[in-house]
């Protein structure tokens, strides 16, 4: 009797074919089972400390009816939602809201450029704003992680709250020092 007969069967039994799909099979169940692999969040938890950081995020053209009472609003509630990459990341403090003016470079006779407030009249319902949040995040050596995401100058946040959710990247990271028990 043959080993392999003209089917390509072992023994006239098994088909090579099928051996190799359960040596394929067999592997990726091991591999999903003997390699490690993870959401990073573990691994953040390792070695590291929390500490509060606070962010700098910027908004930029963001249609509301009332500008001056919207700010005004964001400022007086002091906490807000915030989603990064599309996880809930927590609540963090907001500890001040600063609008930013809307202006239009203007070419002078001397050829000199001045910026002057923007004209147009629809920019009376959009604002600019920088606001600075406060949060609890875990310190690694590359970074700050926030809720197991990467906080990093450029990141994108959503802020959420009672009456708005808008989009406003990272434009700066405080790592700051975590404060020391009394004796």
């Amino acid at each position: 009797m043959a080993i392999l007969d003209s089917k390509g069967r072992l023994f006239g039994k098994v088909s090579l074919l099928d051996i190799g799909a359960g040596l394929i099979m067999l592997m990726v169940v091991a591999g999903l089972f003997l390699l490690p692999g993870g959401t990073g969040s573990s691994v953040a938890q390792i070695g590291s400390t929390n500490q509060p950081v606070e962010l700098d995020v910027i908004v930029r053209g963001l249609t509301v009816s009332d500008p001056q009472s919207f700010i005004a609003a964001i400022e007086q509630q002091g906490k807000t939602n915030i989603i990064i990459r599309n996880q809930p990341a927590g609540e963090v403090q907001i500890l001040g809201v600063k609008s930013l003016p809307r202006s239009v470079a203007v070419p002078q006779p001397d050829g000199s450029v001045k910026p002057l407030p923007d004209p147009r009249p629809e920019l009376q319902y959009t604002v600019d704003m920088l606001i600075t949040l406060k949060g609890e995040a875990q310190v690694l050596p590359d970074g700050a992680v926030l809720a197991g995401s990467k906080i990093k100058i450029g990141t994108p946040l959503e802020l959420e709250g009672q009456t708005y959710r808008f989009n406003a990247p990272i434009v700066g990271v405080r790592i700051l020092e975590a404060a020391q028990p009394s004796p």
